[in-house]
């Protein structure tokens, strides 16, 4: 029987509910909209649901489509709902995996059966709105960590202009623009400026919700792009996709080697690997400041998480089918759409971890 979507809005409207029970439904909301009233084909496909970081999002998205195509039977959802609620959602029984750019603590570990797998490689990169400069900006780690502490307020100030000795920086005031708390481009960000400054250690260290002392909030990763590129003076920090894809300036930064390098595929690869060789196994590891000349030092791996074992055989079948595309077939699609493959070592080591899943 088909359930006019009308109804199904209203009865939810209606419902006082726990917070837990409201996640539950909304998470599912859109899965039972687009499914009443379709074909009795579709109607028997698995559907897996994911929910955590807009990082990840464009490439989430893409996989839905390739992945579906050639696999019917299997369809996939993503909502973008933040790392830290794509944790808790995983972590009670919600959805079949979570994503996000923080790795798991002991706790969610034990207490959640959860495990995290890196997926691909991202790039936090710090955006910035200056109209009358054209040149590429250079900042380091303890610069930065100053501009969101609220200590260099204008961008003519001293310790800016001395990493840009052939700008002329206009004295304007800086206008700082960060992320609400439980998102993982925090925790990237955060643990970067911990390692490039004692001070910023101090005072907010490494969190996906730092309590930060100046700012505006953006609360998408799409948000924080947009509110930067129409903000003239301002400053903030979002996946490099999102800055390439929306034509935004982003700074060269000074990495451990003294080289001020930008985010690309290739200086990511090498944060990677400045990080995980020889062993190849560390798959929570920060790859943040990483050694090497190449390396971009704002690197880290975005994870997927997972709860381990499932009880339901056809869906953790389905899952299964899902994670050995990821790393197959799905990797090309990373590239495609603005991040960073895995190197070959590390994927190898995954592949083989997906195998032992039960």
């Amino acid at each position: 029987m088909k359930v006019p979507a009308r109804f199904l809005e209203s009865r939810l409207v209606q419902r006082r509910c726990s917070l837990r029970w409201c996640s539950q439904i909304w998470l599912l909301l859109p899965l039972t909209l687009g499914l009443y009233g379709a074909p009795a084909k579709a109607q028997n496909a698995v559907v897996l649901v994911g929910s955590g970081s807009s990082v990840p999002a464009p490439l989430y998205n893409r996989w839905t489509q390739e992945f579906g195509r050639r696999n019917p039977n299997i369809r996939m959802r993503y909502l973008t709902v933040g790392t830290g609620e794509g944790i808790k959602q995983i972590s009670h029984g919600v959805g079949d995996f979570g994503a996000g750019e923080a790795p798991l603590t002991e706790k969610q570990r034990k207490e959640g059966s959860l495990i995290e797998l890196p997926v691909v490689l991202i790039g936090i990169v710090p955006i910035y709105n200056l109209p009358v400069i054209h040149q590429e900006l250079h900042l380091s780690g303890e610069v930065l960590a100053a501009i969101f502490l609220g200590d260099v307020k204008t961008w003519g100030a001293p310790q800016i202009a001395k990493l840009n000795p052939e700008i002329t920086l206009p004295n304007l005031p800086i206008l700082v623009v960060n992320r609400p708390p439980g998102k993982g481009s925090n925790y990237v960000f955060t643990d970067f400026l911990s390692k490039a400054s004692s001070k910023f250690r101090a005072q907010v260290g490494v969190t996906a919700s730092p309590k930060w002392p100046v700012g505006e909030p953006a609360e998408r990763s799409l948000d924080m792009a947009d509110k930067v590129k129409d903000t003239p003076g301002s400053i903030g920090y979002v996946e490099y996709q999102y800055a390439v894809k929306n034509n935004i300036p982003q700074a060269a930064v000074l990495n451990p080697a003294g080289r001020f390098t930008k985010a690309s595929t290739e200086s990511m690869a090498a944060a990677c690997k400045a990080a995980e060789a020889p062993r190849w196994n560390a798959f929570s590891a920060s790859l943040a400041n990483a050694s090497g000349p190449d390396s971009y030092p704002i690197t880290s791996f975005t994870w997927i998480y997972l709860r381990t074992p499932t009880s339901d055989s056809s869906r953790a079948s389905a899952l299964n089918d899902l994670l050995n595309w990821i790393y197959t077939d799905g990797q090309q699609y990373a590239i495609q759409e603005g991040y960073a493959e895995l190197p070959p070592p590390l994927l190898a080591a995954v592949q083989k971890r997906v195998k032992e899943l039960k």
